[in-house]
């Protein structure tokens, strides 16, 4: 199920009326959303890591779907892979330079409706004060009343991006070839958002 189902037998586009009732602005649940990475390391496994703090706002339009938008802050400082040394080169100059660049940035410029539950956000992300279009794809994962009585929607989403494009460009030769971290990062967001009061 979408959030916007529209008919095809007719001329008119049709919006299921409890699918458009999800209509709103909401805010994003940093305890139960995450926001994680993965990335190559040394040609052979995989190092992944997240960030642990930030905040976002959903605006869901049911009835046209163009007309919903995103924002995300990240906390840079955040960065988590599990291991302390990780974390502090990936927070240092070498790579997003936190104390100089604090805050990783994602804002919407343009959303659409791939086919079913799936959708596409199209927007601006800015690392180190480098900003280039970012487009995610999102699963929507559904809404529910929680035992607090706040409203949440679901979406799951992933990407990929260059980091040497956001100015994220340390590395270092491997004797056999290759290098240490690949370029390639693939993204990947947990969203529960919760609907603010009208």
């Amino acid at each position: 199920m979408g959030i916007f189902t529209r008919r095809t037998d007719t001329a008119v586009a049709t919006v299921d009326p409890a699918l458009a009732a999800l209509t709103g602005e909401y805010t994003v649940d940093p305890a139960h959303s995450s926001l994680g990475f993965t990335v190559r390391h040394a040609m052979v496994t995989n190092v992944r890591g997240s960030f642990g703090s930030f905040e976002g706002t959903l605006v869901l339009d049911g009835r046209d779907p163009a007309a919903s938008a995103a924002s995300l802050d990240v906390d840079i400082a955040s960065v988590d892979t599990g291991i302390a040394d990780r974390d502090a080169h990936l927070r240092s100059a070498d790579f997003f330079d936190a104390e100089a660049f604090p805050a990783m940035t994602f804002r919407s410029t343009a959303a659409e409706q791939l086919g079913g539950a799936s959708y596409r956000i199209t927007g601006e992300l800015t690392i180190k004060d480098v900003t280039r279009p970012l487009s995610i794809d999102l699963e929507f994962q559904g809404s529910a009343t929680d035992p607090f009585g706040n409203e949440r929607v679901g979406f799951e989403g992933t990407a990929e991006i260059l980091r040497s494009e956001w100015g994220l460009t340390w590395n270092t030769a491997l004797e056999t070839g290759g290098v240490l971290v690949s370029d390639k990062v693939r993204l990947a967001f947990d969203v529960s958002a919760i609907r603010k009061a009208d």
